[in-house]
């Protein structure tokens, strides 16, 4: 976990909580998940309209750090995108606010539109490594993954099961990088989250299946992790009003139409 960002994190409390020139406002802090992070800001764009006297600083770091984060107040409340909670965030209140689909992208040159969950991890073990073994070009493929302490990471090695990373992938720090990456290498192979595909990249079928909010909600598509928000205790304040906001209607909406799956 790095301490610079726990701290700066702190920090940034303090400043918002600090009497400025105005009238002060109640601050939340949010850390966590990168893959959430941009929904997160929406969300608390909109709830801050609704809501001026309570300022809302979203911040990025990992899930990983959003456990840490909620854990020893650095943040009042921490970003999770994990299949499962990691130990020491059993003392934590959790709610599950969405579910995202981790979809599988390709470079857009890429002539191949599916794979199996064992041709995904023979790829990422690094057995699989030229893209002639999958019925593609003759040539060697480039694997992009998140750093470890990433949810994306945790929760895709958890779902496709038994996943040793490749020690030649290219290490990305957030789901953004990897659609670049990716988009600008035509062998390349990353995943990240369904709620962030545009048309610089294509996302494979996993085994017949198309990795969108549908198929998600059907339960037909396999790579799927729920978005926890983490608090100390029960929420209360500023902090419960955030969160209520997230699980309201409008807030799931925004979810829905950002390109994430509803908790509710």
């Amino acid at each position: 976990m790095k301490q610079p960002l726990l701290w700066a994190l702190v920090c940034g409390v303090a400043v918002l909580t600090g009497n400025g020139c105005g009238k002060q406002r109640t601050a939340v802090t949010v850390a966590g998940s990168t893959a959430f992070q941009p929904f997160a800001e929406k969300l608390a764009e909109q709830f801050i309209e609704l809501h001026p006297d309570i300022a809302v600083t979203v911040q990025g770091g990992g899930s990983a750090l959003g456990v840490q984060a909620a854990l020893s107040g650095a943040a009042q409340i921490g970003m999770a995108d994990l299949i499962q909670l990691p130990p020491e965030a059993k003392s934590l209140t959790s709610v599950v606010v969405a579910r995202d689909g981790i979809a599988i992208v390709i470079n857009n040159k890429n002539l191949l539109n599916d794979l199996t969950m064992e041709q995904i991890r023979g790829i990422f073990c690094g057995q699989i490594r030229n893209w002639k073994e999958l019925g593609g070009a003759d040539h060697g493929i480039t694997v992009v993954s998140r750093e470890a302490g990433s949810g994306t990471r945790s929760s895709f090695e958890n779902i496709v099961k038994n996943v040793e990373l490749t020690k030649d992938a290219i290490i990305q720090d957030s789901n953004g990088t990897i659609r670049e990456t990716v988009a600008m290498d035509a062998n390349a192979i990353g995943y990240l989250s369904h709620g962030l595909l545009n048309e610089k990249i294509k996302s494979v079928t996993v085994c017949g299946v198309p990795c969108t909010t549908e198929e998600v909600v059907a339960g037909r598509y396999p790579i799927v992790r729920p978005v926890y928000l983490l608090t100390q205790g029960e929420p209360t304040g500023a902090c419960k009003a955030f969160i209520d906001y997230v699980c309201s209607v409008e807030g799931q909406n925004t979810i829905k139409e950002s390109g994430l799956i509803p908790a509710k």
